[in-house]
C-alpha cells in the first residue's frame, strides 16, 4: 500500500503558504516537470499528475480547509494574527458579509477550528463578532 504525499511537499511549501505563494509554486514546478519539456523522461508524467492533483486541492479554499483538518495542519498553525486586516467573506452566516475588520485578539481553537474576534467598523459605528477562521480573508486595505 502506497502512503499519500502530503501536498504541501509535493509543491514545496509550508502549510500557513498563502493561495499567491501555493500557485507561484505550482506554476514554476508545472513548468519544469511538463511532459512536452521533458519527452524522453517517462516519469514526468506521473510528476506532473500529483502536482496537479495538490493544486487541485490547496488552491480551493474548502478543499484545502479540509485536507488541512485530515493531517493536522489547522490545529497548528492559525490562518490569522492579532492585528490582521481581514473581510468577511460569503460562507459567513451573518449580516456583516463584506465588512472589513481587523483581528482585536489572538485567535482561540475548540476541537475544530480557530475562532476570532474581530473589530468591525462601518458607516461610523464599531462593533465586535466572533467568527471561525474559514468565514475571513485577509485583506491589504
Amino acid at each position: 500500500m502506497q502512503v499519500a504525499q502530503d501536498h504541501y511537499q509535493e509543491l514545496g511549501v509550508l502549510p500557513n503558504a498563502s493561495e499567491a505563494e501555493i500557485r507561484e509554486a505550482y506554476l514554476k514546478l508545472a513548468f519544469q516537470y511538463h511532459p512536452d519539456r521533458n519527452p524522453a523522461n517517462p516519469e514526468t508524467n506521473e510528476i506532473m499528475k500529483n502536482i496537479n492533483e495538490a493544486y487541485a486541492i490547496l488552491s480551493n479554499p474548502q478543499k484545502r480547509q479540509e485536507y488541512d483538518i485530515h493531517w493536522g495542519y489547522r490545529i497548528v498553525t492559525p490562518r490569522f494574527k492579532m492585528g490582521t486586516k481581514v473581510r468577511i467573506n460569503s460562507h459567513s452566516n451573518t449580516p456583516f458579509v463584506d465588512h472589513k475588520g481587523v483581528v482585536d485578539k489572538e485567535p482561540v481553537k475548540d476541537a475544530f477550528r480557530f475562532w476570532y474576534i474581530v473589530n468591525l467598523q462601518f458607516g461610523g459605528i464599531s462593533t465586535t463578532g466572533r467568527f471561525a477562521e474559514e468565514e475571513l480573508d485577509e485583506t491589504s486595505d
